[in-house]
């Protein structure tokens, strides 16, 4: 009896004097497991659902068409994969190297030769309240100006003069603009050659409806393949080399437009529209070679070079983007593939995000024109209402108001105009 009772005090002893904490206990909890559980148990649910309706056979492909009819294609034959497109992420890392060296050995002398000089942006004085601000918003409002004056003692005018300069400072300069834009058309300039060369001997170039011809069961050449994977990576590079570079106003909106490119050339990849995906790539490139001709004789102060570059760039644009788009290649996926293999979810897509692309097209003409008119008119390209560019203080821009019409004259060198680094580059693309 004593021994019963001394041992049941022993253990009363040891449980009392070793709790266990009490989050161990609630996290231990049989509630919370079970609710732990059901969550586990209903993200599987959804995970597998969302990928079984990824990878439906219903969306990909027409009725009577599956994953394993691409997988057995016939001898000496090669239809495309998802996982063919894995190469292009070190294939970008090659691209990001490559345009790296390119600017440095290639672009940077050539703006020497051409005197682009780097420039030192003048420096904001120095001021950690307004550095603090600064961070947090670059351009403030009336109301925050009202409020920093009184802390600082600082007249507004001062301190919007300190905020444009601080915007400036953070701004790349014309040399490094002038290597980008340098890279780019030398991309663009080969890859659309590149593909000029195989498309020109494809009977899909020359008659729109091949390219639902055997529809989706099309094999893939070596030149398709290739022009595809440049393309994926060129993109991949241009959007993870924005994390790297000068931040620019159109960050966002450059970002988004190189995510929708890569899905698109993905998608295009991955359902075998890939005769149709060349031709749309190859009408972009086409008018893009001509805009960065221009901002490279901008940068160079070439200005009425700019302004003709800039003048065949919008006619390019028109026909590339305006006319062969629309009345050839979204025609040929909209009411040929309808007729020739029949509409399905993924074909619903495509032509939406096609008709999508196109409105953009139609918007982005009616801002390249008239910048163009105003070139063909006025002799000069002008400065895009969009452009970030800060170069005049407040105290200019009311001392020239102020000005009579003899004492306001023209700059010494007479360009006028501006074609700024960021003007089109999330318009053209």
């Amino acid at each position: 009896m004593s021994g019963r009772s001394c041992k049941h005090h022993c253990c009363s002893k040891v449980s009392v004097s070793t709790p266990l904490p009490p989050d161990v206990r609630q996290l231990i909890s049989p509630r919370l497991a079970y609710k732990l559980a059901r969550f586990v148990f209903s993200w599987s649910q959804m995970t597998s659902y969302i990928s079984a309706w990824i990878w439906s056979e219903r969306f990909w492909f027409p009725e009577n068409v599956t994953w394993a009819d691409l997988e057995r294609p016939p001898p000496g034959v090669e239809y495309p994969r998802l996982g063919h497109l894995m190469y292009a992420f070190p294939l970008a890392v090659g691209v990001f190297l490559l345009r790296l060296l390119f600017e440095r050995l290639v672009a940077k002398p050539c703006a020497h030769i051409l005197q682009i000089q780097a420039g030192v942006p003048r420096r904001a004085q120095p001021n950690d309240v307004l550095e603090r601000v600064y961070q947090s918003k670059t351009s403030p409002d009336t109301r925050q100006l009202d409020g920093l004056s009184k802390q600082l003692d600082w007249d507004v005018r001062k301190l919007q003069r300190w905020f444009r300069i601080r915007r400036n400072q953070d701004r790349p300069s014309t040399q490094i603009k002038f290597c980008e834009s340098m890279w780019r058309f030398t991309f663009y300039s080969g890859i659309f050659v590149y593909a000029m060369r195989h498309l020109w001997v494809s009977p899909w170039m020359w008659d729109v409806r091949e390219c639902w011809h055997n529809y989706p069961f099309q094999a893939i050449s070596s030149g398709q393949y290739n022009y595809y994977v440049a393309e994926l990576a060129f993109y991949w590079s241009l959007m993870f080399s924005q994390f790297i570079d000068i931040k620019r106003k159109d960050f966002v909106i450059m970002l988004v437009h190189h995510l929708a490119t890569i899905m698109l050339i993905t998608f295009s990849y991955t359902n075998n529209m890939i005769r149709a995906g060349t031709l749309v790539m190859v009408v972009h490139d086409a008018s893009d070679i001509f805009l960065e001709a221009a901002k490279l004789a901008n940068y160079a102060k070439y200005q009425r070079l700019c302004d003709g570059l800039f003048v065949v760039f919008s006619i390019s644009f028109f026909i590339s983007r305006l006319v062969i788009y629309p009345f050839w290649i979204v025609y040929t996926v909209l009411i040929d593939s309808w007729e020739i293999i029949g509409p399905y979810r993924a074909w619903w897509l495509l032509n939406g995000l096609l008709l999508v692309l196109q409105t953009l097209h139609i918007i982005w003409f009616y801002l390249i024109a008239r910048i163009a008119i105003k070139a063909i008119f006025k002799g000069k390209v002008s400065k895009d209402d969009r452009s970030d560019i800060e170069s005049s203080s407040d105290e200019e821009m009311n001392s020239n108001n102020r000005k009579t019409p003899s004492q306001t004259l023209k700059p010494k060198d007479g360009h006028t105009g501006n074609l700024n680094g960021e003007t089109h580059d999330h318009c053209v693309q």
